[in-house]
């Protein structure tokens, strides 16, 4: 994409999400853009980062999002530099994500002084067996005393990660968690049921019949599971993967479920502005001259024009994800078949539809009849 005439863009957009696509080790069921053993690059990649920043009108961001990656690996300093180099709400949501295995009680101080004030915990499970299972580096306990070193750090919104569907977890395992998460009491919990992706380790092991899927059934079964024990105690399910305390779901990620512009910088990041969907490019070489150029690093093949049939679709198949909220009822056959088929509901005088339980449980079917 090229640069405009002054080099920036025109626009208030108040979501920046920033990629920082380092970690200590690569899962084995993960497809993002990350990279081991590359903390030659910190400080070159943070300055690009910066700079790509500096290409935009200096916005003031109501959400910051650092995910990676693993973007608690960057030194202090560098994360300060960051956030010295952009504008921000005070009183704005500002995100890290962050692995148990990597982090200091000292550094969580740290983080909380520069003006980090949310904290999302990639900590997938409790059972020491299932993190070893899908090559997380660190224990239960690690999760779990990371956890209360953020509270006394004074992290008052923090979110966690849940994995279930995965080959060697049970439904004990997972009840499991969920006591503990419990005892926690995060703001926030996000789950995700183990995906197959292309190119992983995971993905090889099961085209080799060393691994195989979890039945569908005992993945719906812990599903609900999930639902069940986080509503009974409290928590508001408020989109499709995720829970929270009342008036403390993730602010940012919000915006995309509300089909709102964001910017992206740093490798691979996604932006939605001005009608058009792009990434970045996704190796290090190409980014770097780009920024050197003074040009946006997007790659041009991912660029996508969004007119106004695709926006709708894209309004009604994110905000349905929306569990309370939902998106606006319009009168259409696919709509009248998923109302009948008990997929969908009415509320709010007609005016608006949501995912019934069913439907819930049948989500992918729902949005397919909007793709």
């Amino acid at each position: 994409m090229e640069k405009t005439e002054n080099g920036k863009i025109e626009k208030n957009v108040d979501a920046l999400y920033l990629h920082i696509p380092f970690c200590e080790k690569k899962c084995e069921y993960c497809d993002f853009c990350t990279f081991v053993n590359m903390s030659r690059e910190y400080e070159k990649y943070t300055e690009a980062l910066v700079k790509e920043l500096k290409m935009y009108p200096e916005y003031e961001y109501d959400t910051v999002y650092f995910g990676g990656g693993t973007p608690s690996l960057l030194p202090v300093e560098l994360l300060s530099y960051i956030m010295e180099n952009m504008k921000y709400r005070k009183d704005g949501e500002i995100t890290l994500e962050l692995n148990p295995n990597d982090m200091s009680f000292e550094k969580l101080k740290e983080l909380r002084k520069m003006g980090i004030n949310r904290l999302s915990i990639g900590i997938q499970s409790f059972q020491d067996h299932v993190l070893k299972f899908i090559g997380r580096l660190h224990s239960g306990e690690d999760a779990i005393r990371v956890f209360r070193d953020a509270r006394n750090a004074g992290f008052e919104n923090i979110s966690i990660d849940l994995m279930f569907g995965i080959p060697n977890q049970s439904l004990k395992d997972l009840k499991k968690d969920l006591k503990t998460i419990l005892l926690l009491s995060p703001e926030n919990i996000s789950i995700y049921s183990l995906i197959w992706e292309e190119g992983t380790v995971f993905w090889s092991k099961l085209q080799k019949g060393i691994l195989s899927e979890i039945d569908q059934d005992l993945e719906a079964e812990m599903y609900e599971e999930i639902i069940d024990f986080l509503q009974k105690n409290g928590y508001i399910h408020y989109e499709i993967s995720n829970f929270s305390k009342k008036g403390m779901g993730g602010v940012h990620n919000l915006k995309y479920w509300r089909n709102k512009e964001f910017i992206g910088a740093g490798l691979s990041a996604a932006t939605y502005y001005k009608g058009k969907r792009y990434s970045n490019v996704r190796s290090f070489s190409k980014y770097y001259r780009c920024i050197e150029e003074n040009i946006f690093p997007v790659d041009d093949k991912s660029i996508e024009t969004v007119d106004k049939e695709e926006e709708e679709k894209l309004k009604n198949m994110l905000g349905l994800r929306l569990i309370e909220e939902g998106t606006e009822y319009f009168e259409a056959e696919k709509v009248k078949k998923l109302l009948n088929e008990g997929l969908l509901e009415r509320f709010d005088s007609g005016r608006r539809m949501r995912l019934t339980r069913k439907g819930i449980m049948l989500a992918n079917n729902v949005f397919v009849e909007f793709i």
